[in-house]
């Protein structure tokens, strides 16, 4: 997308966004910040400890210019000379290569974090669009990158005219001083310029790395459009999940026709409502509820308790109230553990009767079900339309 349209992002990047981002290698990077870091530390380890390293180096050089009459005749004892030279060479800048690294490592916690991306390495035939490529050099980045070059030449410039005005006198005295002391005075100066020149690029570098984050940030706003898409994504898309709790819904329904032929007994209305309930000889536990459904599903649990011989029993208001108060899997209300108790002793004794033992048990006719758990009973209206207490003193003094 590119820059002109800015103007219509007006909403700041989601977190989803902004970790999509981080997956395709792109964060907020400031290479001013990373150079200055670098070359900061490079200054610091050679001012704590260039003495050191320039003594060792100039022990090797002087060391490897001092050859013995068996070295050079002897090519065997010339390579490993030169080996040993290469090896205190390496030794001697290696604590300094490893500070160097890492520093370079780390800079990028300061803006950006660490980030390893496989996409970046990509291959992106879009870049090489020339098209593209015209655009980016007048774009807005361009000229930002402009400005900055043009700062860095105009700072770091005026700070070497400083540094240099400063050690005038003493990088004329360079040449009347010994060898050994001029060197070291040199290389000292040497430093210190370079530290103070560096310097200045810290004053580019922390106006770099919050420009940088900030850039970042606008240019990873969405538009309202891409906010609303992004929640129907996530969220899941309405028709989608309707569809998904309707077939939730089915399979539901499919398993607790399934354990309607486990039943012991279905309450009916006789034909609004329908309850399956079961209850285990050895369960501790009060008779659950395997299957209820009204209307067309109690009639389809209906036509499978009498396929599969599960005793049906109209009890009308036990089966309002079984409908009402209880879920599938639940156990029934303590309230009604009278009623359904005389409905269970009921059902044992027909299926002993059924296996030629005892007598065709009467069917339980005046159940105890509560008033209040009977949504069809007026007590239970009368209870759910009761006024909120203080509502007729709300009402006082008005004419019905």
């Amino acid at each position: 997308m590119s820059e002109d349209s800015d103007a219509e992002k007006t909403e700041a990047a989601s977190p989803k966004r902004l970790e999509q981002a981080r997956e395709e290698g792109d964060v907020p990077r400031s290479r001013e910040v990373a150079t200055f870091t670098v070359l900061m530390a490079s200054g610091c380890c050679l001012w704590f400890a260039g003495d050191a390293i320039v003594r060792q180096l100039t022990a090797v050089m002087v060391s490897g210019l001092t050859l013995d009459r068996e070295q050079i005749l002897n090519p065997n004892a010339m390579i490993l000379r030169v080996a040993s030279d290469v090896t205190s060479v390496l030794l001697t800048c290696l604590p300094y290569a490893v500070a160097i690294m890492v520093v370079a490592l780390a800079s990028p916690l300061l803006v950006g974090g660490w980030l390893f991306s496989s996409k970046a390495f990509t291959p992106n035939f879009g870049k090489l669009n020339p098209i593209r490529g015209l655009g980016n050099m007048v774009s807005k980045n361009a000229l930002v990158e402009l400005l900055k070059a043009l700062a860095k030449t105009l700072v770091v410039g005026f700070v070497a005219w400083l540094v240099m005005q400063h050690h005038k006198d003493a990088v004329l005295g360079l040449s009347v001083e010994a060898l050994r002391a001029g060197s070291a005075h040199m290389i000292s100066l040497l430093i210190s310029a370079f530290l103070f020149i560096v310097g200045a690029l810290g004053l580019i570098a922390a106006i770099d790395g919050p420009y940088q984050m900030w850039h970042y940030a606008n240019k990873m706003k969405m538009t309202l459009q891409e906010v609303k898409q992004e929640a129907k994504e996530s969220d899941g898309n309405p028709q989608v999940k309707q569809k998904i709790r309707q077939l939730q819904h089915e399979m539901s329904k499919r398993r607790m026709m399934a354990d309607v032929p486990t039943a012991d007994v279905v309450v009916t209305n006789p034909t609004h409502y329908a309850v399956a309930l079961k209850y285990g000889e050895n369960s501790r536990g009060a008779p659950q509820v395997v299957a209820k459904g009204a209307d067309e599903v109690a009639a389809k649990i209906r036509e499978l308790a009498g396929e599969h011989k599960v005793a049906i029993l109209e009890a009308p208001a036990l089966a309002r109230a079984l409908y009402k108060h209880t879920e599938i899997g639940d156990e029934i209300p303590e309230a009604l553990y009278g009623a359904v108790a005389e409905v269970l002793a009921y059902v044992f004794q027909l299926r002993s009767y059924g296996s030629g033992h005892g007598q065709r048990p009467d069917k339980p006719k005046k159940l105890a079900v509560p008033p209040e758990l009977d949504p069809h009973d007026p007590a239970s209206q009368n209870k759910q339309s009761k006024p909120a207490p203080g509502a007729d003193k709300n009402n006082k003094g008005s004419t019905p």
